[in-house]
């Protein structure tokens, strides 16, 4: 028997039938690589697309909810093109009213920035002296370990688009992508059951057309009132923390009402910048400490208060999500879609997990979605 034959032949007491065959590992290698490309080309194709898919996710959020309002008027027998028209229209009314509210505070602010930075100035002015005296001992330093004696010469800076440039390319972004979503919403509310009745009807059975109809209905159901919920909630609390700041003398109380509201859909994270960019706001307001830490206090109590109790109560145990899930998911839509993906992040993944909550073979991923309220409610 040669050296070769003793590598090749099995232990004793060893069972050759539990061995992997060399090509069953190739095999689940090669699976385990292309799985990996198709989850990276899927990655760069929500990265690449994003002009595209932007609007297409968020009319669909819409479309969960403000169906109810639809089928509302679908009661009092006015056709689903009718319904969704008016639905629409006052949808676009309702936000258009609210950019004309908050463009005189916003405006003012604006025009006070100027002061407001001289005001900046004169309060750090100690520490901005002593941050240039180590720039200038750091220069000094520098200068001397160079080689050629500090005198080379720096290099010309490439040319950046002005100002007005980005504004006006930013705009025409911003209102292609508005009118696309808008559009699409209307077919999407227009168009009904039209593509439930579609899925229905390429079925093969019985049982999974009634299966696919139960799963649709419940699935538009708590997502619609979820996001509805959630929509209620922050509204609420952007009019009672304006209220608050209005009557703790806070400049632009609407405005940073709004930016409250608007900031809530990013759980955590939202509420942080809102208390940051007021306690920034009253300290250059204010020279009292008492003024100063008021409305920023004020403000997290709020949003303590809301996001502790008020929404967990509202939305409801089995709705509850995983907060470290929660915050991946929206470093993850803020990396590929910007500022706008993390907005739609956790509705993106509430609807994930009613997904996965109604389909067997997902049911251990909406697991690991929820959080401690969802287990408890099991």
């Amino acid at each position: 028997m040669t050296l070769h034959d003793l590598e090749e032949s099995p232990a004793p007491g060893a069972d050759p039938a539990r061995r992997p065959a060399p090509a069953a590992e190739a095999s689940l290698g090669r699976d385990i690589a292309l799985n990996g490309l198709f989850v990276l080309a899927i990655f760069y194709t929500l990265y690449a697309a994003s002009t595209i898919l932007l609007p297409v996710v968020l009319a669909i959020l819409l479309t969960l909810i403000l169906s109810p309002a639809v089928r509302a008027l679908g009661r009092l027998h006015l056709p689903a093109p009718v319904s969704a028209a008016l639905v629409v229209s006052g949808l676009v009314a309702s936000l258009g009213y609210g950019v004309y509210l908050l463009l005189d505070p916003a405006t003012e602010w604006i025009e006070k920035a100027p002061r407001t930075l001289g005001q900046v100035e004169r309060k750090i002015r100690g520490i901005k002296r002593s941050v240039q005296e180590v720039n200038k001992a750091a220069e000094k330093v520098e200068e001397i370990a160079s080689i050629d004696g500090g005198k080379r010469r720096a290099a010309a800076p490439a040319p950046q688009p002005s100002l007005a440039s980005r504004v006006l390319t930013g705009s025409h972004s911003v209102l292609l992508s508005a009118t696309a979503t808008v559009v699409l919403l209307y077919l999407l509310l227009a168009s009904g059951d039209m593509f439930l009745r579609k899925l229905v009807r390429v079925m093969p059975r019985l049982s999974d057309k009634k299966r696919a109809v139960s799963v649709a209905r419940e699935i538009q159901s708590d997502m619609g009132r979820y996001l509805l919920t959630i929509t209620c909630i922050n509204a609420g609390l952007g009019l009672v923390s304006g209220v608050a700041l209005y009557l703790l003398d806070m400049p632009n109380p609407v405005l940073w009402g709004a930016l409250v509201a608007v900031l809530n859909y990013l759980p955590y994270i939202g509420a942080a910048i809102a208390v940051t960019t007021v306690a920034f706001v009253a300290f250059l307001s204010f020279d009292s400490p008492a003024h100063i830490l008021g409305a920023p206090a004020v403000l997290l109590a709020l949003t303590t208060l809301e996001g502790q109790l008020l929404t967990p109560v509202l939305t409801g145990r089995r709705l509850s999500l995983n907060p470290v899930v929660v915050f991946l998911s929206m470093l993850f839509w803020a990396w590929l879609w910007g500022a706008v993906g993390a907005l739609m992040a956790v509705p993106i993944l509430m609807t994930c997990k009613i997904l996965c909550d109604h389909l067997a073979p997902l049911a251990p991923v909406g697991e690991f979605l929820g959080g401690k309220n969802a287990e408890t409610a099991e």
